[in-house]
């Protein structure tokens, strides 16, 4: 949870008490089962409709993210009075797919001075807390409590019993306090071989993270701390870590630590960084040869996304292991301009969910990517396809497709790309509007630009040019594109490039177009365009 917006000690603003009371019901003044009369349409200009967005008002990072009982559940920060910073609860929704998401009541609540800053939720199936009834594991969520009247934030408790419905804040919070002005985003998880929870927890002015030890979620014990290392301009937030199993190596597994930082990410502003190495339950180990960044003789720090618009990524706990899947989530807006985005009732979504692999590089391993597999439950109707052939005919083929509807799923697969065939994939909007997605091979480099993506003057730092390494084997470049209301995620080479970036377009209608800039072209080996329905179902605003 970032301060640089709002600093500490600009918390005196908060409301009075009966405001504060207010906060706790804010989500509770309508029937369960019922749909407000005002409630979002969910097709307002630049409403996203395949990433999650709160129905109205205020949301930035993920939180909680837990899966229980069936149901994917997201927390979020949330301001529940307004549109832009302040008055810090969580938000909730849940889902049965990761896709189609049901709003929930607030969870927590600012309360007594203290509002409620990121963290993370995990069942405790042991009730090792002492919170679950009748034989049943309680939820817990493990989160920041930031004060507002004094420069003080520590880790606080709270559990439920009623698969997440309700939540009692525990009478002894807080739990973990070092007396620090800063010290936020508690992420929580089991570790099976010393059979104790551990959290990780950010020390954002150090530029470190720390690592304690629980049998209960209440008394905690100081491991260690790692860091400074990697990128560290800004101040670190968010960190999460757990174990990765290398592609095609099953039996070869390394843990990942992510680490937010703010600012000075790869495009300017908010970013999440990643650090490969090891943890047997005290410390994290850097790989030899790892990245280590900002260290003596350290290599360049690794990013999960090279976009603008990727901060404060944390993962599922609790996925069932036959599942498998480590999935991310990201807060899809950057500190820079988040407050000042051109949308209304609500401000700020989600990246889609991505399930993270490690895959093995001449480089090291690197962290991959990939859209979880529901998104493809929403491609309606036939899709429309290029079977291959020159890159002029392609281009033929694309002109010939527009215009094109303002949801899409695209895969683009070239092959012969050398130095000599830098290109460029347009996508366009409005009379002279378009953002482009442009490959280098000569330089090894991908880009986003967005100078001329529609509305651009709202903030001086949104307009922009983005890029990032790129890595072509044997001449071959995939894209996939996914292009929503406002959002373009770009999936390069089955996820190992990630480029996310906010576009606000002045109107609905899309097209594709494609222009090489070298002395020879590519091939075109194929290109599948699918429109994309959206996710919102007409219950998303009822209580339940």
């Amino acid at each position: 949870m970032s301060c640089r917006v709002l600093g500490v000690g600009e918390g005196l603003w908060v409301a009075a008490l009966g405001v504060l009371l207010l906060a706790g019901l804010s989500h509770a003044w309508r029937a369960p089962g019922t749909v407000a009369d005002d409630a979002p349409s969910y097709r307002e200009p630049y409403r996203p409709r395949f990433h999650f967005t709160p129905a109205r008002n205020w949301m930035n990072d993920p939180n909680g993210l837990v899966f229980y009982d069936g149901e994917f559940h997201l927390f979020y920060q949330h301001n529940p009075f307004g549109d832009r910073w302040g008055h810090m609860g969580w938000g909730h929704a849940v889902s049965p797919d990761l896709v189609h998401w049901r709003h929930l009541p607030l969870a927590l609540a600012e309360e007594n001075g203290v509002m409620a800053f990121s963290g993370s939720a995990v069942v405790d199936w042991k009730n090792s807390s002492g919170f679950g009834r009748e034989g049943r594991p309680p939820l817990v969520a493990i989160y920041t409590g930031h004060y507002t009247e004094r420069p003080r934030q520590n880790q606080h408790v709270a559990y439920s019993n009623d698969r997440g419905r309700t939540w009692t804040k525990y009478a002894g919070n807080p739990v973990l306090d070092i007396g620090q002005k800063d010290f936020r985003d508690p992420k929580v998880f089991w570790h099976a071989p010393s059979e104790r929870w551990v959290m990780v927890v950010a020390w954002p002015p150090e530029r470190k993270v720390r690592f304690y030890a629980s049998r209960d979620l209440k008394s905690w014990s100081h491991l260690a701390d790692f860091g400074p290392a990697g990128a560290t301009e800004g101040i670190w937030e968010c960190p999460d870590l757990f174990p990765l199993q290398v592609e095609g190596a099953p039996r070869e597994t390394r843990w990942v630590l992510i680490v937010s930082l703010n600012p000075g990410g790869p495009a300017g502003g908010s970013g999440s960084q990643y650090f490969v190495g090891d943890f047997h339950g005290r410390q994290f180990v850097l790989d030899p040869g790892a990245s280590r960044g900002g260290t003596p003789g350290g290599a360049a720090p690794l990013w999960l996304d090279h976009g603008p618009d990727f901060y404060a990524a944390v993962t599922w706990s609790d996925v069932p292991e036959r599942d498998g899947r480590r999935i991310a989530l990201g807060w899809m807006s950057n500190w820079e301009y988040a407050q000042e985005v051109p949308t209304s009732p609500w401000r700020s979504a989600m990246t889609v969910p991505r399930v993270l692999t490690l895959r093995r590089t001449p480089q090291g391993l690197r962290l991959c990517q990939q859209p979880v597999k529901p998104l493809d439950e929403l491609r309606r109707g036939a899709p429309r396809r290029f079977a291959g052939g020159t890159f002029s005919a392609a281009g033929a083929w694309l002109a010939g497709q527009a215009p094109l509807p303002p949801l899409l799923d695209v895969d683009v697969a070239l092959s012969g790309v050398t130095a000599a065939t830098p290109f460029t994939l347009d996508l366009q909007a409005g009379p002279d509007e378009r953002t482009s997605i442009s490959c280098d091979p000569e330089r090894g480099r991908l880009a986003v630009d967005r100078t001329r993506s529609g509305r651009v003057d709202f903030q001086p730092a949104f307009a922009g040019r983005h890029e990032a390494p790129l890595r072509l084997v044997d001449g071959r470049c995939r894209l996939r594109l996914l292009i929503d209301g406002s959002s373009l995620e770009v999936f390069a080479q089955d996820g190992e490039t990630v480029i996310t970036d906010l576009v606000f377009p002045t109107t609905e209608s899309r097209a594709l177009s494609l222009r090489a800039r070298g002395t020879g072209m590519p091939r075109v080996d194929g290109i599948t365009l699918h429109e994309l329905s959206s996710a919102w179902r007409p219950d998303a605003s009822v209580v339940h």
